[in-house]
């Protein structure tokens, strides 16, 4: 099965956190591909959904990458303190 992708917006705020819980959520159980070559601002809700979707994609043993990352979704990933070169990225998740 080829992996489900998802296109990161520019913007990731708290308003951006819901729908992004709900599309992920909608891919859980499958393999997935996330594209943040466009985000040019990652808000705090937005990194802990990304976060909680890499812990649950690990614990059903699918992968979850975080591909393509725009300089400023890592600068701004990096800054809350959390680990962007973790083994999660572009790993089984």
């Amino acid at each position: 099965m080829p992996d489900a992708h998802v296109i990161l917006p520019p913007v990731l705020d708290l308003q951006y956190a819901e729908p992004l819980r709900a599309e992920l959520l909608a891919l859980r159980g499958q393999p997935v591909t996330i594209d943040g070559s466009a985000v040019e601002r990652l808000g705090g809700l937005c990194l802990q959904v990304l976060i909680s979707a890499q812990q649950s994609w690990a614990s059903d043993g699918q992968t979850l990458v975080i591909d393509r990352v725009s300089q400023a979704f890592a600068d701004q990933w990096n800054a809350f303190g959390a680990d962007f070169m973790a083994p999660e990225f572009g790993e089984a998740a």
